[in-house]
């Protein structure tokens, strides 16, 4: 018996206590060491576009009281943000951890540089997302560590022991789409090295909170909750929600239940009172009869209902005590609410001009009406008590389902619907210097949005839904909606809609719409009528019939399918490019059909091996390049099944195989996009990222180059501009410009190919406006959101295999071999160590020829190997005097220098290596066609008319550029030779008077370049200078596509008549200065600076 309990002992502590080291050992990647990897690709390189129009879901906030204006976001989808500045700038500081999704964040009392954070929303609605246990930073924020709980996936709350940083308690709230995994009570004394489950309750319940009496650590209370969801249902409760208390710092617990509602309790919100923290406040969510706010006076001992009031445990049930008034309190709501007696009543606190749906709060506690908050829509903060709201809108974290593209011209835009931030619209890129803008963005519809479709032929047509299939037709140009859902006609049922209905336009007719619930519609007109070509495709199951944590459920149970979409409906179509009326459908409870003639008649595919049954078919997509081909994407997170599942059919669906090759075992794929020239190229978008095939499906690789960790919930391909656009979960929208080099990719091209220029996508040359008046913010505050644009020019991405090495690079190499094999390194000649010192690195030059085989242009690029890009602007060189220092302007009142632009038609770009001063080739030339975009509709676009002026323009330029130089330099030697003079005794001290009389010249050629100094600074008018004349004319004539006014071409004549009399004057001052310099020669002068003596 002894030793029967001596191993159900042991078997306890293997479960309740384990290492985080070998925790997160156990799914460590395994590195990919092939050319074709992550690294190998990241020049292909995402932008982030926003918006932060509506920003989104905040989960917890965590302020540093010691450091004011520092606090940490923690967002539900979107990572950790911090601020040094009350928000008026936020720094996104969790991007490539994990996880993504944040439930909770916790600042050490003893250390504010200690960083606590849980991962996995705190929340249990339909859209949550999984965690993978718990991040420590010692460092702010700077970087992190995962410290264990991996398999917890939703992490409620963290407390860290006042006296004793080592000592932190987890409220582990466990698996939301499943049983078991990390779930319980928490507690590391290491600091998070080793943890070990305090208290456990079962399978199906973890903890949500957890609070330290502010008197005394050791009595900790915390709340556990008993819930599960799936894609057909919500359970909020059962006989396992409950407030525990301990008051031997955790060792021991004990049920609370004096007064507390008895049976299924849902979600409980635990709240100390810290003006008498004898008082304790609960809001309880459970039955009708029993649910609400209690109070207890007595620690916990006893419970008094104070009110029926209770918010809803799917988004909320939290409170937050005022410090600065005892028995006020705050509840997190759809709309906040604010009690002042207790908890006895309750009215709206006031969200005027804010958004709603709150989930944290802070109170400031040396400003008593100083109020962060955070909400689905963000951060905002008040400074009267709530009266007024600012929001913070530089906070991109909104939570897209969908993205679809336009065919705008010249720039395409992209359209999406949100997590409770309506159905929002936007450019792709703009022709202004600020970027993209908040106000760039607009609403085509209200609510949830969710699948948008723009009318290929007319990009004013955008249709947009909310939830439930609320469908409208949105005309850009009026800002005008029609409502166009479907409805059942009259003695017809009713229409079962998913919470994100799929919509399609047909690819065959821009008028054709298809559009599900549980049955398919299609529209020949837009959506003015509807007709009806399918039955219920679903499996017609009724939801609760189905047990949930091990048994089927009353229908007076907690929440019971609540904020869940009815089960039974379609969630996925599409019609093949290739064979009109071809179509796929597919369900929520796994089914797909397909029909070849428009409806008529169905096939219906019950399961796909290797596919768990009734598993939701995220997305179907037919190809574009075959009529037999099609692709699935099947998604059983809501199962607790987070593999990836993406198959594809080469016979219209009649088999399927699986593609998902080497994608992540743990990662839910949402979304597959088809490239439109290679049907081998295809991309996916995961739970934590996006993914590329060149062959496909054999091999995937992460696309991770500028994106975050993120959910990609969609994607589109905007075919005309090759871009991949994706809809994160969490972070806005992000857009990969022009992938088509993905085309060429392959490995044998990495392994084979010494060194390579990619196809080259037509450039287009436009300029940018700045309706700011300047680039970036300018003058709007760094709260100011914007994104930049793209760089204009072409777009070069080159491959080199190995590139050159140093002669001290290939030294180190050699070493390296000879210390792997115990051998002696020699030390190196001092030729060899002289060589190594004078060597300059090795670069590239990448040489812009055009049509007729002139070089026009040069860029230098460090020397390295992998796939890089390198962009030529357009225009030639400046053609202003060299320089070895940075020309890059220090603010934004400074300028670019550049030079004018290079006129449409076919160009050419070659590359070399230069190496130890020797230049050879690297590539064979790639030819590229350069245009204009024809933006600007004042006048015509047909640049080769003006390039005549402009390039005298230019050739003035550069004469001006050496002519200043040299007056310059000029000035300065007569200030070394009147010193010279001075210093020589046999010099002729007539040479002062000469020295004079020359300076007295130069100085009047100056008046000429530079302008009347002496005047100007008096506030007199002055005639404009040779530099003013033609500065100005550069300035603006570089800056346009128009043709130069009269004025410039008459200030262009005027500055050239200038620098011909100031270049005849200063070759007559040069023979002046020669002739003196000879004379202090034969005196016997000291070497003066400015000339070069002879050398004897």
């Amino acid at each position: 018996m002894k030793n029967i309990f001596f191993f159900l002992i042991s078997l306890s502590i293997a479960f309740n206590s384990f290492s985080a080291k070998d925790k997160e050992n156990s799914t460590t990647e395994t590195k990919d060491d092939s050319k074709l990897n992550s690294g190998a690709l990241s020049a292909f390189k995402f932008r982030a576009v926003g918006p932060a129009l509506t920003s989104g879901r905040v989960a917890d906030i965590a302020i540093n009281e010691k450091i004011p204006g520092t606090y940490f976001v923690a967002t539900a989808s979107g990572g950790v943000w911090k601020t040094e500045n009350w928000g008026t700038s936020y720094q996104s500081i969790f991007d490539k951890q994990g996880s993504y999704s944040i439930g909770c964040i916790t600042i050490d009392p003893n250390n504010p540089h200690t960083i606590w954070v849980g991962s996995g929303e705190n929340n249990n609605q339909r859209s949550v997302a999984y965690g993978d246990g718990l991040y420590k930073s010692n460092d702010g924020g700077k970087s992190w560590k995962n410290v264990g709980l991996k398999n917890s996936e939703h992490i409620g709350m963290i407390k860290v022991d006042p006296r004793n940083s080592n000592r932190v308690f987890v409220a582990a709230y466990g698996a939301l789409w499943s049983a078991g995994g990390d779930r319980g009570l928490y507690l590391t004394e290491d600091g998070g090295e080793t943890w070990e489950n305090i208290l456990k309750v079962s399978e199906h319940t973890g903890f949500n909170e957890i609070h330290f009496d502010p008197r005394d650590p050791n009595v900790i209370y915390a709340t556990s909750h008993q819930r599960r969801r799936h894609v057909f249902t919500y359970i909020s409760g059962g006989p396992e929600s409950a407030i525990y208390k301990s008051t031997d710092g955790g060792k021991t617990f004990n049920k609370l239940s004096n007064g507390l509602p008895k049976g299924d309790v849902g979600r409980i919100a635990l709240a100390i009172e810290p003006q008498n923290p004898d008082v304790l406040y609960a809001m309880v969510e459970a039955t009708e009869k029993t649910q609400g706010l209690y109070r207890s006076n007595d620690r916990g001992a006893s419970w008094k209902k104070e009110n029926k009031y209770a918010s809803s445990g799917n988004y909320y049930v939290e409170l937050v005590c005022d410090p600065h008034v005892e028995g006020r309190i705050y509840s997190m709501d759809t709309w906040a609410q604010v009690s002042n007696d207790g908890g006895t009543t309750w009215k709206p606190l006031g969200e005027k001009n804010k958004h709603v749906d709150n989930h944290c709060m802070w109170i400031d506690p040396t400003n008593k009406n100083h109020y962060l908050m955070g909400c689905d829509g963000g951060i905002y903060e008040s400074y009267d008590a709530a009266t007024t709201w600012q929001f913070k809108p530089n906070l991109p974290i909104t939570q897209f389902y969908k993205v679809a593209t336009d065919n705008a011209e010249p720039f395409y835009n992209i359209a999406g619907g949100t997590q409770d931030n309506f159905s929002l619209m936007g450019p792709s890129r703009t022709n202004d210097k600020r970027g993209i803008v908040n106000s760039d963005w607009f609403v085509t519809k209200g609510g949830d949005g969710f699948e948008s479709a723009i009318d290929p032929k007319n990009p004013n047509i955008v249709y947009a839904q909310s939830q439930y299939g609320y469908l409208v037709r949105y005309d850009k140009a009026s800002g005008e909606t029609v409502d166009i859902k479907p409805q059942p006609k009259k003695d017809e049922a009713a229409f079962r809609w998913n919470w994100d209905a799929p919509l399609i336009i047909s690819p065959h007719n821009n008028e054709r719409l298809y559009f599900a619930a549980n049955k398919l519609f299609r529209s020949d007109d837009r959506g003015n009528t509807w007709k009806a070509i399918s039955g219920d495709l679903s499996r017609q199951i009724d939801r609760n019939t189905l047990p949930v944590m091990g048994k089927v459920w009353s229908v007076d149970a907690v929440a019971k399918n609540k904020s869940t979409t009815i089960y039974g409906n379609i969630v996925a179509l599409s019609e093949s490019p290739k064979m009109e009326n071809l179509l796929y459908v597919g369900t929520d409870d796994g089914l797909i059909h397909i029909s070849p003639d428009a409806g008529a008649t169905w096939k219906k595919i019950e399961s796909v091996s290797g596919v768990p049954s009734k598993t939701y078919v995220n997305m179907l997509l037919a190809s574009q390049h075959s009529e037999n081909t099609a692709y699935a994407v099947f998604n059983n997170h809501k199962n607790g099944d987070f593999k990836p599942y993406v198959y594809r059919s080469r016979d219209k669906g009649a088999s399927w195989t699986s593609i998902t090759g080497n994608l992540p075992e743990r990662g839910s794929v949402y979304c597959i996009a088809e490239d439109h020239v290679n049907p081998n190229l295809l991309f996916v978008g995961t739970e934590f990222g996006v993914f590329v095939t060149i062959d496909g499906g054999a091999k995937w690789v992460q696309l991770k180059a500028g994106i975050p960790t993120v959910a990609v919930r969609d994607m589109d391909i905007q075919k005309r501009e090759n871009d991949l656009v994706l809809a994160t979960f969490g972070r806005g929208f992000y857009v990969l410009d022009n992938y088509a080099p993905l085309r060429e990719i392959t490995e044998d091209v990495l392994a084979n190919e010494k060194a390579k220029i990619f196809p080259i996508k037509d450039a287009e040359m436009y300029l940018e406006g700045s309706k700011l008046g300047r680039r970036g913010k300018t003058f709007q505050g760094e709260s100011y959101f914007n994104t930049p644009n793209p760089k204009i020019g072409a777009v070069i991405r080159y491959y080199v295999q190995e590139s050159p090495k140093t002669l001290k690079a290939q030294r180190k190499e050699k070493e390296k071999e000879l210390a792997k094999n115990n051998a002696d390194i020699p030390y190196p000649s001092f030729e060899e160590l002289r060589a190594e010192d004078n060597e300059k690195k090795p670069y590239y030059l990448f040489e812009i020829s055009d049509n007729s085989g002139t070089v026009i242009r040069r860029i230098k690029q460090p020397a390295s190997s992998g796939i890089k890009t390198v962009v030529w602007d357009l225009r030639y060189d400046s053609q202003t005097p060299v320089s070895l220092k940075a020309k890059a302007p220090k603010n934004i009142y400074q300028g670019y220098d550049f030079g004018r632009m290079a006129l449409p038609g076919k160009y050419t770009v070659k590359a070399y290596q230069v190496v130890g001063g020797e230049v050879s080739e690297l590539t064979e030339a790639q030819n590229f066609t350069l245009k204009f975009l024809e933006i600007n509709k004042q006048m015509g676009y047909d640049r080769s008319g003006i390039e005549a002026f402009a390039k005298e323009i230019a050739n003035a330029r550069n004469q001006l550029g050496k002519l200043n130089k040299v007056n310059s330099e000029f000035q300065k030697r007569v200030k070394y030779l009147h010193e010279a003079v001075i210093a020589t005794p046999k010099a002729d001290r007539k040479l002062i008077e000469n020295l004079t009389q020359i300076d007295n010249q130069l100085n009047n050629l100056s008046l000429r370049l530079y302008g009347d100094k002496s005047l100007s600074k008096r506030e007199f008018e002055t005639s404009p200078s040779i530099n003013n004349r033609l500065g100005t004319v550069v300035y603006y004539l570089w800056r346009t596509t128009s043709n130069p006014t009269s004025t410039q071409r008459e200030q262009v004549s005027i500055a050239k008549d200038g620098l011909s009399f100031v270049r005849d004057e200063l070759k007559s001052v040069k023979t002046q200065i020669t002739d003196i310099q000879n004379q202090l020669k034969s005196a016997g002068v000291s070497y003066t600076p400015g000339w070069m003596p002879d050398i004897e």
